[in-house]
């Protein structure tokens, strides 16, 4: 049986052997002990759920130190970026409890016997019930918040689904960590045994996706990977949902005005977003839109200077190192790339120099420029006199993403609203003035796109991404002591649509 083992990123070599490969006989204790809980977390019901993640957010908080030292050793992340990570992941957790106080999300709709214009209608109550036990893929770039402890843990154990998580290879001591703390904080407080589970290696996460107890997936990683497990979906006798976080380029447009307002700050902070984390964020703008002239010319030198100011960033993993290095290497090479600036060079282990690349709007091409996973982007200069037209040029080369983002100056609103117009089918989340690395956790958040951003109409972070691990029943002429408490008559604890009309808890 193999073991399964991370890599110090900072020099190459592998870290001490963290556990076996999951059988596919363990994956099936595992997913039968899920389906058995899930039964056991839905009796417990919403205010069980709302104290169980509390007490989950106060285990993680507890234990802060550690999992920070064991994810430093395997990501190379340094403590501030990991502390800020964990903050962010107790948090959610927290948020995702008062989610379910609220219940709101159960979106609790009541239309009583009456006569219609249709005729008579009976009396039918809807609510959105969990679905079952979940499957949660960590990403390699975020060892808390979208990993074991993430958001698609919080969601789904909020929405009443018990969660399995594959453990991602380039943090596994910090996956195994992560699942000891949260499965012996839901014991303490009374949550059924399977409530958590983890598996590793390949083949362990493939024949989780298979097993039939398993209701739905969360991943967030590559196209290929995902595509790899919709496969595996596809060929259930019973296919479930897949919602998937997996490529996006982020395009960043800077307006003529906007340039000449404050050109050398959007200079710098375009390299201050495409370092956070090494480059290895999902929201990281991978193409920026430049106008051409004087004030174009100080955001590039800006940003040349910004650059190459860059000490070496630490990659990941090998696979990652790899791409990078060779996806930039060949980049470098197109004949449509006019200018390239980097940073300072790789140093050992999986370390590498940030990038900036330079071209027009003219030489851009579909496939030109794609996602690369580290510290890299494209800038792409443009002529501010047909902006709009040349914005929808550039944005046709490109893949739908996760976000876009504006740079417009003061009082630009008409253009601003055509560009708005360009960008808003192409994106989930549309930033003016900023950069789009920084996903907030909150009930208005989006974090999801068009194909191939993600293949779902639901977002991966904030409120509503509990959504995805629901599913819609109506009950009609029920007898109210069968009912769920939140379809019951007079219950007025959380909001409701009774005849039509929405009315607030009270």
């Amino acid at each position: 049986m193999a073991t399964i083992a991370g890599t110090d990123p900072r020099t190459g070599t592998a870290l001490d052997p963290v556990a076996d490969t999951t059988t596919t006989e363990q994956v099936d204790q595992l997913a039968t002990a899920a389906a058995t809980a899930f039964t056991e977390l839905r009796r417990l019901g919403r205010r069980f759920r709302a104290e169980l993640l509390d007490a989950l957010a106060a285990a993680v908080e507890s234990r802060r130190d550690d999992l920070i030292a064991t994810a430093s050793r395997e990501t190379g992340f340094n403590d501030t970026k990991l502390g800020g990570e964990l903050t962010r992941t107790v948090f959610q957790l927290r948020f995702f409890a008062d989610v379910v106080r609220d219940g709101g999300y159960l979106e609790a709709t009541i239309d009583p016997a009456a006569d219609t214009g249709m005729g008579p209608r009976p009396d039918l109550r809807r609510l959105l019930v969990p679905v079952g036990p979940v499957a949660v893929f960590g990403a390699s770039n975020f060892p808390f918040a979208f990993s074991v402890l993430g958001g698609d843990t919080a969601s789904a154990i909020a929405a009443g689904s018990p969660v399995i998580v594959k453990a991602h290879g380039s943090h596994p001591a910090t996956s195994l960590l992560s699942f000891e703390i949260l499965r012996d904080a839901a014991t303490a407080a009374g949550a059924p045994a399977g409530t958590f589970g983890i598996v590793f290696g390949t083949q362990g996460g493939a024949d989780l996706v298979a097993h039939e107890a398993v209701t739905a997936v969360g991943f967030t990683g590559s196209l290929s990977g995902g595509q790899a497990l919709l496969d595996i979906i596809n060929a259930r006798p019973e296919p479930i949902p897949f919602y998937g976080e997996l490529s996006s380029i982020n395009p960043v447009i800077v307006t003529a005005a906007a340039a000449a307002e404050r050109g050398e700050d959007i200079g710098r902070g375009l390299i201050a977003s495409i370092t956070v984390g090494s480059g290895q964020l999902c929201t990281k703008p991978g193409l920026v839109l430049v106008p051409t002239g004087a004030d174009g010319d100080r955001i590039v030198a800006a940003a040349r200077a910004a650059v190459a100011e860059v000490p070496a960033q630490i990659l990941l993993n090998k696979r990652i190192f790899d791409s990078y290095t060779t996806d930039t290497d060949t980049l470098g090479t197109r004949g449509e790339i006019t200018h390239t600036t980097a940073g300072h060079p790789a140093e050992a282990g999986y370390a590498v120099a940030s990038k900036l690349f330079e071209t027009d709007v003219d030489e851009l091409a579909a496939g030109l420029v794609d996602e690369i996973f580290g510290p890299v982007t494209v800038v792409v200069r443009y002529d501010a006199g047909s902006a709009t037209k040349d914005v929808t040029r550039a944005l046709d080369t490109l893949h739908h993403a996760l976000t876009a983002t504006l740079h417009i100056g003061s009082g630009e609103t008409e253009l601003a609203g055509q560009l708005l117009a360009v960008v808003e089918p192409r994106a989930g989340r549309v930033i003016f003035n900023g950069f789009p690395t920084g996903v907030a956790v909150s009930w208005a958040q989006t974090h999801g796109g068009p194909w191939p951003s993600t293949n779902s109409i639901h977002t991966s972070v904030g409120a509503t991404a509990i959504r995805r691990f629901l599913r819609p029943v109506t009950y009609q002429d029920a007898p109210e002591a069968v009912l769920p408490e939140e379809l019951r008559d007079g219950f007025t604890q959380i909001p409701r649509r009774i005849d039509g009309v929405l009315q607030a808890a009270h």
